[in-house]
């Protein structure tokens, strides 16, 4: 017997008592969960269904301020302005949009968004940054209440998202529906599919899956507080003006670092009804807000030392253990992490010596010697029970969003997820405990976004003949008397242009709408050469691609075709900028193309 067989086995008898009372927690919170699936598959709903697009539009839309706070965002925000702009079927809506005077690029880029969208409004904080996300969203609402001032106009709902927010396109119809009865409506949050290979961001895939199928409604059905996810969190004007009312006109609690954990427990304090829309399938795509988590293992520490800093800690400070049973039992489920996170670290080191030693043991045929210095092995069996049961019942809710083969790598990811919490964990510890003891507020360390070029996911989106009847182009029998003498290997677009019956801009105006993508007209003479000419002549004509303006780290590219991966991985040979795809009509590329390509650079007028 080895020092470390020893060792090992004086460690499994603690570690064993808490795994089990921590599986039998996270049993009871499944059970519950089960349960109300169970009864509403027997016909006892407990939650509304989802609403169809009829019912949606038989609720008078009310006036939604959507708020978005930045720092350093200025390679994701525009395009997320224009895809959430193009695909959203809510009407009433205006978009202010946070940044802080020492962030010029962030700045430019809102302005050339707002530029061309008036319901997009650049608000600037009154002093530098980054101070943090609760004191921007702050600012920008102290501008909305000017804003409400100046046209007057009163915004009855309150949306915040981030910069990398893909939002559905029913999701501010969803949160003006459920609205009528909840003060405060959250959308669920999923990460966007990424390959199985980036282990990283599928710790998120797995985490939030689970979470957000089943944690989240069991915290409402046992009749606790509905934390804020951030993005996606509806509240109604007269919640958040009561909040403001009791913290010196602060919305949100400027030191906080999850504002949004905070709002959601504060608003429950104060008897405010909450709704969760839950994780549903509407054709065919969930519910819910979907963006790219981190990716590398730094910034997922950074991003979870943030989470544990703010929920964990500070709010135990300022929430501390008050309110009913059901409360108190998810707090304790919000902070048991500080413990957990760092024991479940040395569980897996354990585990795996265990493994790994009975495995040499039996190949060598000799006693395992670890077994034989455990006594209690009954112990063992049932938590390792408990861990496997949760292990598949986290597959299970995986595979229900992403496919089973992704889910398949979930058993994995989670010795992964417990290495970055462990780390997050006791880094958290640490800033706070020096925060307290030097008194300096924590600073806000930002998570780095990523904002996906074009759909990575099976968004549902309308078809080019419904925008066309939907905008008065067409008449329903008139487009379907043109489907039926289209041939089949032109397209839509192109037929009816060739009819006469739209022009080349009216049908790039829906297509620019359907694919999320910004619709240019361009004069060569708006155009710089040596920025045109940033591609081979070779790749323009080949992929209809023409470079048309390079600002705050992006390549802006006009093409009249959509891009695809094969266009984008050629591209990207040549620059190391961000490619931003821009729609033009075909007649205004080859003009374009003829003057800024084909036309020797003496004959144009500098």
């Amino acid at each position: 017997m080895s020092w470390l067989d020893a060792w090992v086995a004086a460690c499994l008898g603690p570690l064993a008592v808490w795994l089990l009372l921590s599986g039998l927690d996270d049993l009871f919170v499944d059970l519950v969960w089960l349960g109300d699936v169970l009864r509403r598959r027997l016909g006892a709903p407990r939650d509304s269904p989802l609403p169809d697009e009829e019912t949606l539009a038989s609720v008078p839309q009310k006036l939604i301020a959507v708020l978005v706070p930045l720092w350093r965002e200025h390679r994701v925000i525009v395009q997320m302005l224009e895809r959430n702009l193009a695909a959203c079927r809510y009407q009433r809506f205006e978009i202010f949009v946070g940044c802080y005077p020492n962030d010029e690029p962030t700045i430019a880029a809102v302005r050339e968004v707002a530029t061309r969208h008036p319901r997009v409004h650049l608000v600037c904080c009154p002093h530098d940054g980054p101070t943090s996300k609760a004191d921007c969203l702050n600012w920008v609402y102290a501008s909305m209440l000017r804003y409400e001032q100046e046209h007057n106009v009163r915004f009855e709902i309150i949306v915040t998202h981030d910069a990398e927010d893909w939002m559905h396109p029913l999701a501010l119809s969803w949160s003006n529906y459920f609205a009528e009865h909840y003060e405060m409506v959250q959308i669920p949050v999923l990460p966007l599919p990424t390959p199985a290979r980036r282990f990283t961001h599928g710790v998120y895939c797995d985490e939030f899956a689970e979470f957000q199928t089943k944690d989240i409604p069991a915290r409402l059905l046992l009749g606790a507080a509905l934390p804020s996810n951030g993005v996606g969190t509806a509240f109604r004007r007269h919640a958040l003006d009561h909040l403001a009312s009791l913290h010196g006109g602060c919305v949100f609690d400027p030191q906080a670092l999850t504002e949004d954990y905070a709002a959601g427990l504060r608003l429950h304090e104060l008897g405010y009804r909450q709704y969760f829309l839950g994780i549903k399938f509407w054709q065919g795509s969930p519910t819910a807000t979907r963006e790219y988590f981190p990716r590398a293992y730094r910034a997922a520490l950074r991003q979870r030392t943030r989470w544990i800093t703010g929920i964990a800690l500070q709010g135990w400070k300022q929430f501390g253990w008050r309110g009913k049973l059901p409360q108190i039992y998810f707090l304790w489920r919000d902070r048991k992490g500080l413990i957990g996170n760092p024991v479940t670290l040395l569980v897996n080191a354990v585990f795996l010596y265990g493994a790994s030693s009975w495995i040499c043991a039996s190949l060598s045929g000799q006693p395992w010697v670890l077994g034989q210095l455990v006594p209690w092995n009954w112990l063992l069996h049932l938590t390792l029970a408990l861990q496997v049961w949760r292990a598949g019942l986290r597959g299970a809710m995986v595979a229900r969003i992403y496919g089973w083969r992704f889910a398949t790598l979930s058993p994995l990811r989670i010795f992964w997820a417990n290495w970055i919490n462990a780390a997050a964990t006791l880094v958290a510890l640490v800033r706070y405990a020096r925060a307290g003891l030097h008194r300096r507020p924590l600073a806000w360390d930002k998570t780095e976004h990523r904002y996906p070029q074009k759909a990575t996911l099976a968004e549902v989106r309308p078809r080019l003949g419904e925008l066309l009847v939907r905008w008065g182009w067409m008449e329903q029998g008139e487009l379907e008397q043109v489907l039926a003498a289209k041939p089949e290997q032109v397209r839509l677009g192109e037929y009816l242009v060739g009819l006469r019956r739209l022009s080349e801009w009216q049908v790039y105006r829906a297509l620019s709408v359907q694919q999320n993508l910004p619709l240019e007209r361009l004069h060569p003479r708006e155009v710089p050469r040596r920025v045109a000419r940033a591609l081979p002549a070779a790749v323009v004509r080949r992929w209809k691609v023409l470079p048309f303006k390079v600002a705050h780290g992006n390549l802006f590219v006009a093409s009249p075709e959509l891009p695809s991966e094969e266009v984008e991985e050629e591209l990207r040979r040549f620059t190391r900028l961000e490619i931003r795809f821009h729609l033009v009509a075909p007649s205004d590329f080859a003009e374009l193309e003829r003057a800024l390509i084909e036309t020797p650079a003496h004959s144009l007028e500098p």
